[in-house]
C-alpha cells in the first residue's frame, strides 16, 4: 500500500541498515534495525504509523546528503 510520508524503504541485510526516503525527498539510514522489523514495516497498511511507533526514536539514525 503507498504511503503518503514513506516514499522507499531499502534494506542492507549486511549492516543491517534500514534507508528511508520520505516523500519530501529527505533520506535517513538507521542503523541495527533488525529484519524482521523491516519485513513488518514493507508490510504493514500504514508505514507511517509503522515507522512512529517501531522506529523513531528507537534506532541511531543519520541523514543522508544527496
Amino acid at each position: 500500500m503507498p504511503s503518503s510520508v514513506i516514499s522507499t524503504l531499502r534494506y542492507n541485510s549486511k549492516t543491517t541498515t534500514l534507508r528511508i526516503i520520505f516523500v519530501t525527498g529527505m533520506i535517513y539510514d538507521y542503523k541495527n534495525v533488525p529484519h524482521k522489523i523491516y519485513q513488518a514495516m514493507k508490510t504493514s497498511d500504514s508505514k507511517g504509523i509503522y515507522f512512529n511507533l517501531h522506529i523513531k526514536g528507537k534506532y541511531e539514525f543519520k541523514k543522508v546528503e544527496r
